[in-house]
């Protein structure tokens, strides 16, 4: 294989493990705590390394570390990153079975190592093992990963692997059963650790790439939402009433504004606590959510005030909407303290001169709603004098 011996390759691989291992020890310690999984995708290459130092020692220490421990390590490092890989998605780790399967393959490394020296049979083992693990990786990213390029690069180191090591299981059944050393290793044999080699490597870059594009995807959503409540902040919700009218204008169509305030919120913190007042803003977006439709933006304008941009809703269905938003938060009852709010409402018209004579006519509205009383709706359609 090019020159090299698999003792080389072995080096090779343990050194790309252990560089890997530093890259993602770091972005462990600066990534944050929401991306998950990083502490095992850090670990799995340390364990790995380790693995290979053990191999390459074949011969200078005794079989049971060099086979029996090394096979363990190896196999607890692709453990180790399928977990990082679960848990980075989400799911709990398969912890409990992995053990157990790696547990049972021991006996029989051990004895085919010690008792009954068979090389084909270690090679079967541990090649059908790499090869079920590989494949049950890669399919859990791409059925559950973002469609993207680090979601692909990762999973297709992965099936390489689960297919040279397929190849490699195959193999076994026509191997020797005496003991190969690595001085007088097989070509077919060097190739398939060669393999293995890179699509480490690749696997460990992959996680990396997959890292990276979550940070992203977090960042992408701080810039656009609110980070207590999580509806839009308030450029954000701007950007997407400016696009709507755009849109609105093009179409002759038309979208209604719901300008939003908790009433008496003030209170609610001087009582309650600002921990407690946080929670109700957050029960609140959650319930607005839940009655909007998927279309409809809801955004954090400032302190207890939001608004609702509606496309294409009918005068008389915006109403309906804000009712049902007013009649939900008055009702809801549970561990927090209750509270009510009050809705203006507004809706495009064709002579707007722009966004913000849309939501000067919304807080004329609200501002209606709170002189009559609080606790209701009201609605501007003309110009506020």
């Amino acid at each position: 294989m090019l020159g090299l011996d698999v003792r080389s390759v072995i080096l090779i691989a343990g050194t790309m493990s252990l560089l890997m291992a530093v890259v993602l020890f770091f972005l462990r310690r600066n990534y944050p705590p929401t991306i998950r999984g990083l502490r095992e995708w850090a670990a799995a290459p340390v364990i790995l390394f380790l693995a290979t130092l053990l191999f390459g020692a074949r011969g200078a220490i005794p079989d049971f570390f060099s086979i029996v421990i090394g096979n363990l390590f190896l196999l607890s490092g692709l453990a180790l990153l399928y977990f990082g890989s679960q848990r980075f998605l989400g799911f709990k780790p398969s912890v409990g079975l992995w053990t157990g399967v790696i547990i049972l393959a021991l006996a029989p490394l051990f004895w085919f190592s010690l008792v009954e020296p068979h090389y084909g049979a270690r090679i079967g083992i541990t090649s059908s093992l790499l090869a079920t693990m590989s494949f049950a990786h890669a399919w859990v990213i791409l059925r559950h990963a973002p469609r993207t390029f680090s979601t692909y690069f990762t999973a297709s180191a992965l099936l390489s692997l689960a297919l040279a090591q397929t190849l490699r299981f195959r193999s076994a059944f026509g191997l020797s059963a005496h003991t190969v050393s690595l001085d007088n290793f097989l070509p077919e044999q060097t190739a398939y650790i060669t393999v293995y080699t890179l699509a480490m490597l690749t696997t460990t870059i992959g996680t990396v790439l997959m890292a990276t594009d979550r940070l992203r995807g977090e960042l992408e959503h701080l810039a656009t939402h609110d980070s207590l409540t999580g509806a839009f902040n308030r450029r954000a919700l701007i950007e997407a009433c400016e696009l709507e009218l755009s849109r609105c204008r093009r179409s002759r169509g038309s979208m209604a504004l719901l300008m939003i305030d908790l009433d008496h919120f003030k209170t609610i913190n001087d009582t309650h606590g600002h921990p407690v007042g946080d929670r109700v803003l957050i029960d609140f977006v959650a319930r607005v959510k839940s009655l909007l439709r998927q279309p409809d933006r809801l955004g954090r304008f400032g302190g207890e005030e939001f608004v609702a941009l509606l496309p294409e809703p009918a005068l008389d269905e915006a109403r309906v909407v804000a009712e049902r938003l007013r009649a939900t938060i008055e009702s809801s009852a549970g561990e927090l303290p209750p509270c009510t709010v009050s809705i203006g409402i507004t809706v495009s018209r064709p002579d707007d001169a722009g966004l913000d004579e849309i939501i000067s006519r919304a807080d004329a509205a609200l501002y209606q709603a709170k002189r009559a009383g609080r606790n209701r709706v009201e609605l501007v359609v003309q110009r506020p004098q």
